[in-house]
């Protein structure tokens, strides 16, 4: 039988989502939101967070509306938050907030695009 995952304490989420700004914990998941410049790039978010959470094989709980993603992670087996919701988290920050190098070859959407939303 599988050994049940290490979940965290309250105080060691708060120190670990320290490393995840904009991530914050409530209602036993750690959570974040996003804005988006409208419904197309609010799709591409919620696939692109379905390919990473698919890839990884760990699940997130997305609320969708018009020019907003919330991410809900849990690990549900484990009965609290592990390392897996934060290596997702992490992986879903860095991909969701990507953008070009200034000067580089990319030059980046002129437009608002995916960014940090109100934590609450």
């Amino acid at each position: 039988m599988a050994e049940k995952e290490a979940t965290y304490n309250e105080a060691q989420i708060a120190e670990r989502l320290a490393g995840l700004p904009g991530w914050f914990l409530e209602g036993g998941w750690i959570r974040r939101h996003y804005k988006t410049d409208g419904w197309p790039t609010t799709l591409m978010l919620v696939t692109t967070i379905g390919y990473l959470a698919e890839a990884a094989y760990h699940h997130p709980d997305l609320a969708v509306t018009w020019g907003r993603v919330t991410v809900k992670l849990s690990t549900h087996s484990a009965g609290g938050i592990t390392d897996k919701d934060f290596d997702l988290a992490r992986k879903i920050e860095e991909v969701a907030l990507w953008r070009p190098a200034a000067g580089g070859a990319l030059d980046g959407t002129p437009n608002k695009f995916v960014r940090s939303g109100d934590p609450r």
